[in-house]
C-alpha cells in the first residue's frame, strides 16, 4: 500500500511539472506548435531512461523510490517516456523488428483510436 501511495504522490508531482512546463512555453516561437508536449516527451524520455539506468546499476536506489520516480513522477509528467524506454529496450536487445513493430503499432493504433474516440464523442454529443 505504501508503494501505491508513493506512485500516486509522484503522479501528482509529475502532472504539476507538466503544467508548469506548459505555462513556461506559452510564449515559445511558432505559435500553434505543441512545444510543451514535445518538451515533456523529450525531457521525460531522457529522465526515465536515466533513472532506469541508475537504478539498474546502483544498489542505493530503493525499489519504492524507483517506482515513485518512474511510474509516479515520470508517469504523471509524460507516458511517452515509457514508450521510448520500452522501444530502447527492444533496440538494446537487438530486436529491431520488434522495435519497429512497436513504434508502428503504437503510432497508427493511437491515431486510429483517437479518430474512433472523436467519432464516438461526436455521436454522443454532436459535432
Amino acid at each position: 500500500m505504501a508503494t501505491f501511495l508513493w506512485v500516486c504522490l509522484g503522479s501528482a508531482v509529475g502532472g504539476g511539472m507538466r503544467y508548469l512546463v506548459s505555462l513556461w512555453l506559452l510564449r515559445a516561437p511558432l505559435p500553434g506548435f505543441p512545444w510543451a508536449t514535445v518538451t515533456v516527451n523529450v525531457l521525460g524520455s531522457f529522465l526515465l531512461c536515466a533513472i532506469m539506468q541508475i537504478s539498474a546499476t546502483s544498489v542505493t536506489m530503493a525499489p519504492t523510490l524507483r517506482l515513485g520516480l518512474t511510474a509516479g513522477v515520470m508517469g504523471g509528467f509524460t507516458t511517452y517516456s515509457t514508450f521510448n524506454f520500452e522501444t530502447m529496450q527492444f533496440l538494446d536487445g537487438g530486436h529491431f523488428g520488434m522495435a519497429v513493430l512497436y513504434v508502428v503499432t503504437t503510432l497508427f493504433g493511437c491515431l486510429l483510436a483517437g479518430y474512433l474516440g472523436t467519432v464516438a464523442g461526436r455521436a454522443m454529443v454532436g459535432a
